[in-house]
């Protein structure tokens, strides 16, 4: 998985006979640091970011230079600030003006009283806010485990947003039915985040389909389908058949194909009407796109969209970063059930399989997996419906959002129940019971949710990760919104407070 290096670095006092007696200390607690960080941040894929230390405890303006352009060398773009013992303030400024001012800052300390690191960093990183710096501060003893975990949590919320800083979203025709809260907004867009992205029209995938997909692979991934599912491919002769099942597999090897041709890190697919009218439907696509696996084997998953859901798409891209490389789930925000305080959120498509029984072994998860012909009302070029029900499990919901040309984040830690069949049953039914569907509930009210949420189509990643997507939005400028009792645990920022 994609990363960007984190630079580590100690401000100390200047004084000779000072710098002299606790350097040693300071020096092991960096290397301690280092280590520390380099083995919990490994993602799902076995990687793990480039971690760089400066080559010394900065003393003095010039090895404070000199740390400064060893970490800009290295490409590093987000940097810890490590505090151990009292510090000259001033010297941080030759350092981040040597790496770049517009790197990430975390100022970590310990809590200590003989040795005074969080004196040295209030005194220091209070001349970064006060000079406008949105930085983050940690005070904490490295062997605690909650303060190991904010680091964590911090590091791969920058992670996501330095990485993402450099990416390209692969647009696929653009905001499908003219769904304008699904729009690639560039200019905020761009200033937020970074990210840009370039729109292709979906007759270049008919053409890639036509012309470059390897029949090979398609047959290839035919059999596999065929091999898991058997007779829950609902062949009805007509909407799906072999050949529309064969076409949805030529789908996504084309976007595979384009993705890697344009550069695109991550991508959104229109669909309709072009698309599910004269090609086939896109969920057999963009759930294989999604998910971390297919014929040929493990992979890391490239977030998909439907509908080309821009802002849904870089929601789902920062999900899947902070969470280590995790597939991400989209949905629509369906149906709410009040005598059971439930949500029903389903849609056609862009259900990872993965989180049919949130294995990385295919078989499990296509076990829960049905493939039924697609809706004829809506999707008159045929191919299969995916349906299953997500497996339970604590999920993080959010979603990007626009006020006034601003960006904020709507952010909500809820958790998917699993329900007797029976119930299960009558509840998909009322929607639509072809499709996946997923069961949630959410530790906010219906009307706190409806009144805040910016869209129709929510984005979720299993487990707890409300702190990383708030630092995410903090290191930006998004605003989060925080739904539920985690709303009371955020502090809101002193940049908030005086703007």
């Amino acid at each position: 998985m994609r990363s960007t290096p984190i630079g580590i670095a100690m401000l100390n006092d200047e004084r000779e006979h000072v710098w002299s007696r606790n350097n040693p200390e300071n020096e092991r607690v960096v290397r301690q640091w280092a280590e520390v960080l380099g083995r919990e941040l490994k993602n799902r894929d076995g990687s793990a970011p480039e971690i760089v230390v400066g080559s010394q405890i900065i003393t003095s303006v010039r090895t404070a230079q000199k740390v400064g352009c060893e970490l800009a060398r290295a490409g590093v773009k987000q940097v810890v600030m490590l505090y151990n013992v009292w510090n000259f303030p001033f010297l941080a400024w030759p350092f981040l003006n040597s790496l770049g001012k517009d790197v990430p800052v975390l100022s970590l300390s310990n809590n200590n009283g003989k040795f005074p690191g969080n004196v040295g960093l209030l005194a220091t990183d209070g001349a970064l806010r006060q000079a406008g710096f949105r930085t983050h501060r940690i005070i904490g003893e490295i062997d605690d485990p909650e303060t190991r975990r904010k680091v964590v949590d911090w590091l791969r919320a920058s992670q996501a947003l330095t990485t993402m800083r450099n990416e390209v979203y692969g647009l696929y025709g653009g905001h499908s039915m003219g769904m304008e809260t699904g729009y690639f907004h560039l200019v905020p867009t761009l200033k937020y985040i970074g990210t840009t992205a370039r729109q292709v029209d979906q007759l270049w995938l008919v053409k890639v389909m036509e012309d470059e997909v390897d029949e090979g692979e398609v047959e290839k991934g035919f059999r596999w389908f065929q091999e898991m599912l058997g007779e829950r491919i609902l062949y009805d002769g007509k909407m799906l058949t072999p050949e529309t099942l064969k076409q949805q597999i030529r789908l996504y090897l084309a976007m595979r194909l384009v993705n890697e041709e344009k550069g695109f890190d991550f991508c959104g697919l229109k669909g309709q009407r072009e698309l599910t009218e004269h090609v086939c439907l896109g969920d057999v696509a963009e759930m294989l796109m999604n998910d971390p696996y297919d014929w040929n084997g493990p992979k890391e998953p490239t977030v998909c969209a439907t509908e080309a859901d821009s802002y849904a798409a870089i929601t789902m891209q920062m999900l899947k970063y902070i969470s280590g490389g995790l597939p991400v789930l989209f949905m629509d925000v369906r149906l709410y059930h009040p005598d059971l305080d439930l949500w029903d959120w389903c849609n056609s498509g862009n259900h990872a399989s993965w989180y049919a029984s949130r294995s990385d072994d295919p078989k499990e998860n296509f076990a829960k997996v049905t493939l039924h012909p697609a809706l004829e009302l809506y999707f008159k070029a045929g191919g299969a419906s995916v349906e299953f029900d997500a497996a339970p499990g604590e999920m993080t919901f959010a979603r990007l959002g626009l006020w006034d040309d601003k960006p904020y984040m709507v952010i909500v830690k809820g958790e998917v129940v699993e329900l007797p069949p029976e119930e299960r049953r009558r509840i998909n039914s009322m929607t639509d019971p072809t499709w996946p569907h997923v069961h949630a509930k959410l530790p906010c009210s219906f009307q706190e949710f409806v009144d805040l949420f910016p869209c129709n189509h929510v984005l979720g990643v299993a487990g707890d990760h409300v702190r990383s997507l708030v630092y995410l939005c903090e290191i930006s400028g998004i605003t989060p919104v925080v739904l539920g009792p985690e709303a009371k645990e955020r502090t809101e920022p002193i940049w908030e407070r005086v703007r």
